[in-house]
C-alpha cells in the first residue's frame, strides 16, 4: 500500500517531529511538518513588519508563493524566503509563539490548507506531523497518532534542544499549549479515530517501535 497517509499529531516538545521523521524513513515514504507552514509565514511575517493581528494582511501574504514557500525533501520540511532557505530559523520560541498566534486566523488557515494538502503526492506514502493533521489537514488518513507527554519532560527536552533553561521553557510552553488548544479554528485536540501514545517514560526507540508496529499493522492491504 503505497498512496497512504500516517497523522502523528501532538503538542510542541512530544516527540511528534523525530518520531514521524523515523517513522517515514522506515516506511519509505515522504514525510511532512506541517507546523513549518506557520512558522514559515509567521518568520516572513516578522520579516516583512506584518502586523500580526492583520488577518488579511496575513492571509495575502499567506499565499505570496514568490516570496516564500516550503519543500519537502527526505528527511526535511525546508522553508525558503526570498529563494533562501531560512529552515534552521524557525526553531525558536519566539517564531513557535507568533505561528500559534497567527494560526488562529480562520483566513490564515484556510489559504495555507491547500499547500498543507498538495505534499500527499499520489502513489508516494505521507507521513504528516503536527497539530491538526489527523482532524483537519487529512481527516481520512489511515493511520493516526496523538503524542503527548507530562509537561515537565516536554520542557526539558525542548530547553535541552534549544539551550534554554528549563523554567522558562515550562512558561512558554503553557502558553503555547492554551493557544493551540483553545483557538476557535481547528484547535489543538485528539482525533476520534487516533491512537495516544504517551511519551513520557518511553525511550525514543521504544515510540518509533511502536508506532511503526501500528502503522504498518493498518496499512496491510
Amino acid at each position: 500500500m503505497k498512496d497512504f497517509v500516517v497523522c502523528i499529531d501532538g503538542p510542541a516538545a512530544s516527540g511528534k517531529t523525530s518520531v514521524s521523521r523515523e517513522l517515514a524513513a522506515r516506511l519509505g515514504c515522504q514525510w511532512v511538518s506541517t507546523g513549518a507552514f506557520y512558522r514559515g509565514l509567521a518568520f516572513v511575517a516578522v520579516q516583512k513588519d506584518v502586523n500580526l493581528e492583520d488577518e488579511a494582511a496575513l492571509s495575502e501574504l499567506a499565499i505570496n508563493q514568490t516570496l516564500w514557500s516550503v519543500r519537502m525533501s527526505a528527511g526535511q520540511t525546508d522553508v525558503l524566503f526570498q529563494g533562501k532557505v531560512i529552515t534552521y530559523q524557525l526553531n525558536d520560541e519566539r517564531v513557535g509563539f507568533a505561528a500559534s498566534k497567527i494560526s488562529h486566523f480562520p483566513k490564515v488557515r484556510a489559504d495555507l490548507l491547500p499547500m498543507q494538502r498538495a505534499c500527499k503526492l499520489s502513489g508516494l506514502g505521507l507521513v504528516a506531523e503536527g497539530r491538526d493533521c489527523g482532524t483537519v489537514v487529512f481527516p481520512l488518513a489511515e493511520v493516526k497518532f496523538y503524542l503527548t507527554a507530562n509537561q515537565m519532560d516536554r520542557a526539558q527536552r525542548r530547553a535541552s534542544e534549544l539551550g534554554l533553561s528549563t523554567e522558562e521553557t515550562v512558561q512558554a510552553q503553557r502558553l503555547r499549549d492554551q493557544q493551540d488548544s483553545s483557538r476557535p479554528t481547528a484547535p489543538l485536540i485528539v482525533a476520534k479515530d487516533a491512537l495516544i501514545v504517551d511519551t513520557t517514560q518511553m525511550s525514543f526507540s521504544e515510540v518509533v517501535t511502536e508506532v511503526e508496529r501500528v502503522a504498518r499493522a493498518r496499512l496491510q492491504p
